[in-house]
């Protein structure tokens, strides 16, 4: 096992990548800077991944029954750890969000890192801006790299995997968005931690999907599965749509995958795992 790893947060993203990494792991609640301070005199890290997110039970618009734990979870923890980390010397991989910005799919091109077009309209995209914009100042100075992922799509089972909520809900857009397919998102993170990486970087996977075609891509296993594309007026939802660069991720020499060539191999994997 690594012990110079510890990942904070046993959720959907800690768990998947301390299996990977083969590292510490621990869920316990951090309420305070001495909660953190037992952490590091417990585990004496020299790498921590912080994972502590609240997405909501069912989807974003919880965030807003749940205001105080959601700033909490997404908005003090981050800026707690990055201080632990930067008076004892440890390097914070911070694992944030890219449903923060705004996008026009007519005038944008794929947004960069360095972009400040916020999208303030949901409660838990604020929460994810509050804490990104202190790390990446922080950044400049100390050892914090912040990984941005968006709608994880997964090869097997999984609440928050984008594929069970999509046959779940049987209904789709037909928008590209950005997707991060958690199996390259894992690679990504072992590549940016191995050369050290510091800053902001999008860790999606190229392209934009669109949801039919996942969905068609899962009929050619379950052939009976129907579903029924609806206009993005209809959801009625706010939501951020958008496509991110990954052209920086690739300057470090890591082969970014187009979404749209894995998902045969995402599939499949899903469907034998079920």
């Amino acid at each position: 096992m690594n012990k110079k790893i510890l990942i904070l947060g046993k959720g959907f993203i800690g768990e998947r990548l301390q299996k990977e990494l083969d590292c510490l792991i621990d869920g316990s609640m951090i309420n305070s800077f001495s909660d953190t301070e037992k952490l590091i005199k417990k585990y004496n890290p020299k790498i921590i991944i912080n994972c502590i997110g609240i997405t909501g039970r069912r989807n974003v618009d919880d965030c807003e029954l749940e205001k105080d734990a959601t700033l909490l979870a997404n908005s003090f923890i981050p800026i707690i750890l990055a201080e632990i980390c930067l008076r004892n010397n440890i390097k914070l991989v911070h694992i944030s969000s890219g449903c923060i910005f705004n996008y026009g799919y007519k005038k944008n091109k794929p947004i960069k890192e360095n972009s400040q077009d916020y999208f303030f309209k949901l409660f838990y995209s604020r929460s994810k801006i509050y804490a990104e914009r202190a790390l990446e100042a922080l950044a400049w100075d100390y050892n914090i790299l912040i990984a941005r992922i968006r709608i994880p799509l997964l090869n097997i089972k999984h609440p928050k995997n984008v594929l069970d909520k999509l046959i779940k809900y049987k209904k789709v857009i037909d928008i590209a968005n950005s997707i991060t397919y958690v199996p390259d998102f894992i690679r990504a993170i072992k590549h940016l931690i191995k050369i050290d990486a510091r800053g902001v970087y999008n860790v999606v996977n190229k392209g934009g999907l669109r949801y039919p075609k996942l969905m068609k891509a899962y009929q050619k296993y379950v052939p009976e599965f129907k579903f029924k594309v609806i206009s993005l007026k209809k959801l009625n939802l706010v939501r951020t749509n958008l496509i991110l660069s990954t052209k920086k991720l690739e300057k470090t020499g890591f082969k970014v995958r187009n979404i749209n060539s894995v998902l045969e191999e995402c599939v499949k994997a899903y469907r034998q795992s079920t």
